[in-house]
């Protein structure tokens, strides 16, 4: 007995040590993709069901076309986004920025927007000469940025006049002034028409994306404080139109070269 005892509890050892070697085995093989297969299948609908779909669709699809549709402002001249340092269109949207989103920043937070700075890359079209509609706000910013607004020290300021003369693209820029210097440095910065104080916190509207360090806009994430205001760039660009007849072309200095 005391044998067939101890015959027994090795054969209990052989078999844990065999289950411990093919769990070891198991964890260490790896598992490849060598073959995807697909194939098409078709979903053939009646003619019938698809008129009906489209009968169900189309009093939206009329709806959202003439909401689009409908004129709202009139451009005397086309308004494009390219220039060495800035563009009329980078000009018209950053003041445009600047203007409807102070009063939503003001009345919720008692503050005021000093700089509004966004990116050319942004900018998908032109406005063309004629009538204006909310398909042109759709057309011009199709992407669902938002407003945002960072506290940014003086340092930082003048960090953003250093991109844009790095990046050599006509940023919308509003709010702020600046020279670029015989060696290719900033130099007489404005803010609001007011030397860059290094200590102050300057509040700079910007989109969400840019806001997060978006087009190496990495100075955004030095912000002292961040405020979303929920409101949508192209929903700021829908009201200005709304709001005037005519839509300027902006061509003040703010970027000059010495």
């Amino acid at each position: 007995m005391v044998n067939l005892k101890k015959y027994n509890t090795l054969l209990q050892h052989f078999v844990l040590f065999l289950t411990l070697l093919a769990f070891v085995s198991c964890g260490q093989q790896k598992i490849y993709v060598s073959k995807v297969k697909g194939k098409q299948i078709s979903i053939n609908k009646s003619i019938s069901e698809v008129a009906a779909i489209e009968n169900y669709v189309k009093p939206y699809r009329d709806s959202i076309d003439k909401d689009l549709s409908a004129v709202l402002a009139f451009a005397p001249q086309t308004i494009d986004k390219s220039g060495q340092s800035q563009s009329p269109m980078g000009n018209l949207l950053s003041d445009v920025t600047l203007e409807l989103g102070n009063p939503v920043f003001n009345s919720r937070e008692k503050k005021s927007i000093d700089v509004c700075l966004l990116n050319h890359g942004g900018i998908r079209t032109i406005i063309s000469k004629g009538d204006i509609t909310a398909r042109t706000a759709f057309e011009v910013m199709p992407f669902e940025n938002s407003l945002v607004v960072v506290g940014l020290k003086g340092t930082d300021i003048t960090t953003i006049a250093s991109y844009i003369i790095k990046e050599k693209k006509p940023h919308p820029l509003a709010g702020m002034t600046f020279t670029i210097g015989k060696d290719n440095l900033p130099k007489d910065i404005l803010v609001q028409g007011k030397p860059v104080d290094p200590n102050k916190i300057y509040y700079v509207g910007t989109s969400d994306y840019l806001s997060n360090g978006g087009d190496n806009m990495s100075f955004f994430k030095n912000g002292v404080e961040r405020y979303d205001l929920n409101y949508k760039l192209r929903n700021i660009l829908i009201d200005y139109f709304k709001k005037v007849e005519t839509i300027p072309l902006i061509n003040d200095v703010r970027i000059s070269v010495e």
